[in-house]
């Protein structure tokens, strides 16, 4: 997997997932040569995942009642996504959004889409 240097100005929102998808052989098993464009169109997408957003957001609570209309000086506050930068997904192409990022193709996923995920621990050690 090859980063762009470009990726770490792209920030990632919430509960979004950004991936890239897993180049596979275009060759079958019995050695078939697929068109171009037939493993996009399934349902379910492999890819390795390039940036995480924050996570679920948790709405603050107002400790005051009286004075919840004043603003609050606190940072929102949110729960991490499983998914780490590396990780490899399978997901489901129903809930992602395609986008174009200097001429590479990713996927922006909702963390629910996610399926499972492949970790190599190796990699974060």
């Amino acid at each position: 997997m090859t980063r762009n240097p470009d990726i770490s100005k792209l920030i990632v929102v919430g509960d979004r997932v950004l991936i890239k998808l897993k180049i596979e052989s275009q060759k079958t098993s019995s050695g078939l040569y697929l068109p171009p464009g037939y493993k996009e169109k399934e349902e379910v997408q492999t890819g390795y995942v390039v940036k995480v957003g924050p996570g679920y957001p948790i709405p603050s609570s107002s400790d005051d009642p009286e004075e919840s209309w004043k603003r609050s000086e606190q940072k929102t506050r949110y729960i991490p996504l499983q998914a780490r930068e590396g990780d490899l997904a399978i997901f489901m192409q129903k809930g992602a959004v395609e986008v174009m990022f200097h001429s590479e193709k990713y996927f922006i996923v909702p963390h629910n889409s996610i399926l499972l995920l492949e970790r190599d621990d190796e990699l974060f050690d």
